[in-house]
């Protein structure tokens, strides 16, 4: 662990938080993201590990 680690530990965490995260305060939309339309189907989920399992991001496969 050193100072090049941290910064691409953080870079990965930062990127997750403003650009997959969902915020309460924004009703569940990411900072960077509008809120997708709801879906009433039945539909599949992908989930994509980051930081080595430590964060999940979900997404809806088309």
């Amino acid at each position: 662990m050193n100072a090049r680690h941290r910064r691409k530990i953080l870079a990965e965490y930062e990127s997750h938080f403003n650009s997959h995260r969902p915020h309460r305060a924004l009703n569940q939309a990411s900072p960077l993201r509008p809120l997708p339309d709801p879906v009433d189907a039945d539909i599949k989920v992908t989930r994509r590990d980051r930081l080595g399992g430590l964060l999940h991001e979900y997404t809806q496969v088309a």
